[in-house]
């Protein structure tokens, strides 16, 4: 038998993370309790009560026992200084507090070593509960250099992996290169078992790092035309195929990410430990908001019939919270039509030789039909995560309309997770939706996306990706700071996050009631007024019935900071409107040709060889 890590207590809080310690640990200062990592010393300096039952430090008992049969799990802590008492405590997501499992008792009895500190190894006691941690009471002030669970397995009983990380970035320096110095820093130049099975790769899509300063024996910048995510996400994993190394594994990470080392570490550990159907597992990581880093946003979610998303966990998450850290753990996650978004996703290589690379979709839906197509098992545990920008108040019809039309649309053509016809009357909504407040250009995005679609296979191998992009982004609405506009305009319209749709304070049938989809275009302008009302620019928000017969909309951000001014323009919604008319008939008489010459192309869309032809490259597979 040889010990193994399961994952360690994290003593050093994220800089990003300082005002919120009680992700990593709680302390009681009306109590005497107190902890501080020391630089000199490289130790959490402790006094008074310290609890440790918290998001990255608490043992994940019951997923460890699920995901890899563990039943035994040790502590191992390294101290010095005052005494010490040691108490586990655990919880489930049904309690209203943790439950101690075992009383506190003095540590005595270590292995002293020469510089003075001891280790202790303490077994956690046996318990049904889904979270267990420890405690620690000090009587004076003692400092903890180490500190991490593991359990004891035999040799063979451990499975082979070598984990490549792959993150695509663009002109996103800010970001990838702090997590490029801490893979090198943190990751391999650690002493933990990844450090000798980990290999970086960073797509750069931009071409604007400098590859051979940032590039060694542990990390690999390679530069890459623009072919967005789901271009650098294959070219990653092309890379990981081609190579001598024999990767096992690869972990797709987005660039605009803080991510803590110890989600890394704790993502091999769970790999290399993996039992049955969990060996090809993929393993998520949760997206918590950068905006406000105790929220989890996100881990796993999936696709209902309508073609619409759904989180797993749709209750807000607050990772600094006890029992939203439970109740996180609880959650079964295993669900039909699941998927992982690819801001940390990681992903068998022997599944990606098998089902094939991502379409060739440029940005959105990559990740979701990648999993839509794979159909896997997905793992997700506390403490694996990024901190990413949230996507509250974002909106770019470019993407967000255009991208996600086409690209859906493809998804169902070829994996058929969803229903067409429900998803375009999902689509014919939205257009009605945005045009009643006078979005003329997001509905063109919209339009744009199913003409598009309609053209088939062939077109979607050929176009430029990046062409595509600036040519519909020109499209998005341009928002100007609000103090730049009329302001005896903006000082007329009352608006807040109750106008945009932001706060629930109205029922559910007014709710319905206001989306309704009534047209301001249709009302002859004796009805119609020039005072200027309110919107959130998005224009999926519950809307105020003083919007309704006006000619002139402001629409604002979310914040309230930005807006545009929108005029109605009769013109140009007739034109819009035969074009309408047009694309739904024309889907009507081709839409199952269409569907039909997707699914015949992905075999060709998703190999090997189309995407050599696509980005450029000669790579070949590894023997």
């Amino acid at each position: 038998m040889i010990k193994h890590k399961l994952s360690n207590v994290v003593l050093k809080i994220e800089d990003h993370m300082t005002d919120y310690p009680e992700v990593y640990y709680r302390t009681d200062s009306l109590a005497g309790g107190s902890a501080c990592f020391s630089e000199e010393k490289s130790a959490l300096t402790l006094s008074g009560k310290i609890d440790f039952l918290t998001y990255f430090n608490c043992c994940s008992v019951a997923k460890w026992q699920r995901y890899a049969n563990i039943q035994k799990i040790m502590l191992h802590l390294e101290l010095s200084g005052d005494a010490v008492t040691l108490q586990f405590n655990g919880m489930s997501h049904k309690d209203a507090q943790p439950i101690v499992l075992a009383e506190g008792q003095r540590l005595i009895g270590g292995i002293e070593k020469n510089n003075g500190h001891t280790i202790y190894e303490i077994e956690l006691p046996a318990s049904s509960k889904d979270i267990a941690g420890f405690v620690l009471q000090v009587r004076g002030t003692a400092y903890l250099y180490d500190a991490y669970y593991f359990t004891e397995v035999e040799e063979d009983g451990i499975n082979p992996v070598k984990l490549v990380l792959s993150t695509t970035t663009f002109k996103k320096e800010e970001y990838i290169v702090p997590n490029i110095d801490l893979v090198k820093r943190e990751v391999l130049g650690s002493s933990d078992p990844v450090a000798k099975s980990f290999h970086m790769f960073v797509v750069d899509n931009g071409c604007t790092l400098d590859a051979e300063a940032l590039s060694d024996d542990g990390v690999t910048v390679l530069p890459n035309k623009n072919v967005g995510g789901a271009g650098g996400f294959a070219r990653g994993m092309m890379e990981a195929l081609a190579n001598s190394e024999g990767f096992t594994h690869i972990l797709l990470m987005d660039d605009d990410v803080k991510v803590s080392a110890e989600s890394l570490k704790r993502t091999f550990n769970l790999l290399a430990l993996a039992q049955g159907d969990y060996r090809d597992a993929f393993i998520n990581g949760a997206m918590l908001a950068i905006e406000q880093p105790n929220l989890q946003f996100e881990d796993v979610s999936f696709v209902i019939k309508s073609g619409a998303y759904r989180r797993v966990k749709e209750d807000k998450l607050y990772v600094d919270q006890i029992k939203d850290v439970a109740e996180n753990e609880s959650i079964n996650v295993e669900v039909p039509n699941a998927y992982g978004a690819w801001w940390y996703s990681c992903i068998p290589l022997k599944i990606v030789h098998e089902k094939g690379l991502p379409l060739p979709v440029f940005v959105r839906c990559d990740d979701v039909e990648y999993g839509m197509r794979t159909n896997p098992t997905y793992m997700t545990m506390n403490g694996i995560c990024v901190w990413h920008e949230g996507f509250e108040g974002r909106f770019r019809p470019s993407v967000d309309c255009y991208q996600y039309i086409r690209n859906f649309m493809i998804m169902i053509a070829v994996d058929d997770c969803a229903s067409e016809r429900m998803f375009v009357a999902r689509w014919e909504r939205n257009i009605r939706l945005h045009l009643r407040t006078m979005e003329y250009d997001t509905v063109e995005l919209f339009l744009d996306g199913m003409e598009d679609y309609l053209k088939g296979p062939e077109y979607l191998a050929s176009v430029s990706g990046e062409e595509l992009m600036k040519k519909n982004g020109a499209k998005n609405e341009k928002l100007v700071p609000v103090e730049t506009l009329d302001q005896e305009m903006v000082s007329s319209m009352k608006h807040s996050k109750r106008t945009f749709g932001g706060e629930s304070h109205i029922s559910e049938f007014l709710r319905l009631w206001r989306t309704l989809p009534y047209d301001r275009h249709l009302l002859p302008d004796a009805l119609l007024r020039d005072k200027p009302e309110a919107v959130f620019y998005s224009g999926l928000s519950v809307l105020s019935p003083r919007t309704v017969g006006t000619k002139t909309l402001v629409a604002f951000d979310l914040d309230g900071e930005n807006a545009a001014v929108r005029h109605m323009d009769r013109e140009r919604y007739k034109e819009l409107m035969d074009r309408f008319a047009r694309l739904r008939k024309e889907h009507a008489e081709r839409g199952a040709e269409v569907r039909a010459a997707y699914k015949a192309a992905k075999p060709w869309l998703t190999s090997w060889d189309f995407w050599n032809e696509y980005l450029g490259t000669d790579l070949k597979l590894a023997d």
